[in-house]
């Protein structure tokens, strides 16, 4: 189902107002071949209805070359701001950015973030940014989580499919994903509601087997067989299973990457609006899933990256595993068992409401 611009246009102003945007400040909305129309004009319409300054910086997309995936996240670090000076001082010189391109796990948004600019991703499609409008209880949930990770030394994650894998903490911080930038050098992505950390390098070990129904991004499918997943010193070594196991080969392989196979972030979902169901509902070039990485109670973890934690891992190889009935638990405390979040009661009914921002 379709939303309207006015729809729109005031889920835009919650999240702005969420962003602490005030009148008088510089906004540039960052778009590309890519962008939603209706999201970008409603953007622009939210943004200068708050009295701030509004530019758009459009650019081309690059990497033609290297285009396995259609899908925004499929091919990580080289952007259009690669080597273009005259584009970051744009975004440098805002006050905040709208991302409707995709800059993610890119050393040019690094730069840009040190500066105190706040960065805002949004590109998934109008419906779902209406349905997933952040809160502040999100963030309070979100944050709670994150503190739990902090405090810790090791996550270890189980399942009844098989899974059995423990990740060494405490080397890269702990990240809260809720969905608005209320803080200078900020970055964040509406929609989400999540909780993520990075585990020390080479100190991920185990096995993790995915199960029916869990997924596999950027592909958007879910497993309809089981697929075995090796892990040892921090790197999958082993992928064993039917056609899906042998179509995630194929595709990493592409990249000739080995660093494309160290564990990436591991966490867990916090979104109760965040539907595990919704990759059924949409065309695959329409979204990038991102309910499939916040729906409530998930196990979400990745192979690539680290980057955006300061590691040294910026390969553009970057695959999300959110699974569904795993058990987290935090240096043997429980934070998800079997997919159900076990924090306190009233975080969770907060973070259920839609009717304050």
């Amino acid at each position: 189902m379709s939303v309207s611009d006015i729809d729109l246009i005031h889920a835009w102003k919650q999240v702005l107002t969420l962003s602490h945007l005030e009148a008088g400040q510089i906004v540039t909305v960052l778009t590309g071949a890519d962008t939603h129309p209706q999201t970008l004009r409603c953007a622009i319409a939210a943004a200068t209805d708050m009295g701030a300054r509004v530019n758009r910086l459009d650019l081309p997309p690059v990497n033609a070359d290297k285009s396995i995936s259609r899908d925004a996240l499929a091919y990580l670090g080289t952007t259009p701001l690669t080597g273009n000076p005259a584009a970051i001082a744009a975004l440098t010189a805002s006050d905040l950015v709208l991302d409707l391109m995709t800059l993610l796990f890119s050393p040019e948004q690094h730069e840009i973030l040190k500066t105190g600019t706040k960065i805002l991703l949004a590109i998934e499609p109008p419906e779902v940014l209406c349905r997933l409008v952040p809160t502040d209880a999100d963030r309070t949930r979100v944050q709670a989580a994150a503190r739990r990770i902090e405090a810790s030394k090791q996550m270890h994650i189980t399942s009844d499919a098989g899974t059995d894998l423990r990740c060494a903490l405490g080397d890269f911080p702990a990240i809260s994903e809720y969905g608005f930038v209320d803080q200078p050098g900020r970055w964040d992505h509406w929609p989400s509601g999540f909780v993520l950390t990075w585990p020390n390098e080479g100190q991920s070990n185990g096995r993790v087997v995915l199960d029916r129904g869990d997924i596999l991004l950027p592909m958007k499918d879910y497993v309809t067989d089981p697929i075995e997943l090796v892990i040892e010193s921090g790197y999958v070594t082993r992928i064993n299973g039917g056609l899906q196991a042998d179509i995630l080969k194929e595709y990493m392989a592409a990249y000739d990457d080995p660093e494309a196979y160290a564990v990436s972030h591991i966490g867990w979902g916090l979104q109760p609006r965040a539907q595990w169901s919704m990759l059924a509902h949409y065309n695959k070039e329409a979204h990038i899933g991102m309910d499939a990485r916040a729906f409530e109670g998930n196990f979400l973890w990745s192979m690539g990256p680290n980057n955006e934690a300061g590691g040294s891992r910026n390969t553009a190889c970057h695959i999300d595993i959110p699974m569904r009935h795993c058990s987290v638990a935090l240096d043997g405390q429980p934070v998800v068992i079997r997919g159900v979040v076990q924090d306190e009661p009233g975080l969770a009914r907060a973070a259920r409401r839609k009717d304050t921002p």
